[in-house]
């Protein structure tokens, strides 16, 4: 495949939609399903007293709040609108689910993205609300108390519980620098054991699920994710940096909903958060198809808000639903503030998309022939693995032109 097809297929690959319209029988079937797991689930004791209702009022939130989230979250996940209510019901017994959360190597900005919101969404304290049974970062115990109340937890949820894995997994020659508790356990090791008693493993954030940043060349630590470690269990990965709330949310709830994981694709992320590509939902992608693009920061183009494809903008090789989901409450995404993605959610990030090569140069035309440019303009570029440019051309429009003639 030479540098043009590999980049053509680049910008045609499909996402791994969630088909939503399955007919009326499956989502009869899935319907009492569900019913059926959340009977079961609150006639079941709460393993803590934090009630959903209590939090949404010490925020100012009312149930008409919730129940916009709830409709919101239900769109989301790919079900039907008469869902809704089953959704805000699995919200409420998000406190009947144990939760073990361990962190590994990385900066804890997944933790922090969720901590520090200043006005947290409802995503954000639908998480306070779960059985957070372990947590190195906010629990209060430490040392021989934290780590026999972590055995007692896998002990009592035994098959239940649902292990959330933040950071990665150091493997190589630096491993034993990454030790935890006062029996000095390796990260691959505490991860193991933990994960082993699990119903699911849940990754979170790119470091757990790719290696992230500290697998980034030289990778010092041999820094891997988790599912190149631990076998023979379900494993869902939710990548970004950090992950959007709003994923973790979903994903616990549709455990919460159905007792399984959700749909994933072949990188065993969630399809209903994973399966579009950026580039096809974004706000400046007009601007793409119409040829115009940001060639270097504070011009005309970034003045207006163009594309930001030839500033390094990764947006048609990432898949996510940041555009759409957003952060800071909604408030806003990467592109939306005028930085190009930097594919955070992919593999192989850092080193593979997390820069601003120059661009300029890429001589990128109106690929689908635009609203305000000739179609003889058409053309395409990529981005080699060296990263230094894109090159562009083909006149497909103009080849067919000449097609046409010789008919």
């Amino acid at each position: 495949m030479d540098r043009r097809d590999a980049l053509a297929k680049m910008f045609s690959a499909k996402g791994v939609r969630v088909n939503t319209n399955r007919g009326e029988a499956y989502y009869d079937r899935l319907k009492k399903m569900m019913q059926k797991r959340l009977r079961e689930l609150r006639e079941s004791p709460a393993a803590t007293k934090v009630d959903i209702q209590k939090v949404l009022d010490a925020e100012g939130l009312s149930r008409r709040d919730f129940m916009k989230w709830a409709s919101a979250i239900t769109a989301m996940l790919m079900l039907p609108a008469s869902f809704t209510p089953l959704v805000a019901e699995a919200a409420e017994l998000m406190n009947r689910v144990p939760v073990i959360w361990i962190e590994l190597q990385d900066c804890a900005g997944n933790s922090e993205a969720i901590l520090r919101s200043d006005s947290p969404t409802i995503d954000e304290l639908i998480l306070e609300t779960i059985d957070l049974e372990f947590n190195e970062t906010l629990m209060a115990a430490a040392g021989h108390q934290a780590e026999a109340h972590l055995e007692e937890t896998m002990k009592t949820f035994k098959g239940k519980y649902l292990c959330v894995v933040e950071g990665s997994v150091p493997i190589g020659a630096g491993k034993e620098w990454c030790t935890i508790g006062a029996k000095a356990e390796t990260f691959e090791e505490h991860l193991l054991k933990v994960a082993g008693d699990a119903a699911a493993v849940v990754a979170v954030g790119t470091c757990a699920t790719f290696g992230g940043v500290p697998a980034a060349a030289p990778n010092p630590t041999g820094a891997v994710g988790v599912q190149d470690i631990v076998k023979g269990k379900p494993i869902i990965n939710i990548p970004a940096c950090p992950a959007n709330p709003a994923n973790i949310t979903g994903t616990i709830l549709h455990f919460v909903l159905t007792g399984q994981i959700p749909e994933l694709d072949h990188l065993n992320r969630p399809k209903f958060a994973f399966g579009y590509r950026i580039h096809d939902n974004c706000e400046r992608r007009a601007h793409f198809d119409a040829g115009e693009f940001v060639e270097e920061w504070g011009d005309e183009g970034a003045q207006n808000n163009w594309c930001l494809y030839k500033m390094g903008c990764k947006g048609p090789m990432t898949f996510n639903n940041c555009s759409i989901v957003r952060y800071n409450s909604g408030t806003n995404w990467p592109i939306g503030a005028g930085h190009g993605c930097i594919g955070c959610s992919e593999p192989q990030f850092w080193d593979k998309y997390a820069y601003e090569r120059p661009m300029a140069d890429a001589n990128i035309k109106a690929p689908t022939g635009g609203v305000e440019k000739s179609v003889d303009e058409f053309g395409l570029g990529l981005l080699t693995a060296a990263g230094v440019g894109i090159a562009i051309h083909a006149a497909i429009s103009a080849t067919a032109g000449k097609k046409e003639e010789e008919k």
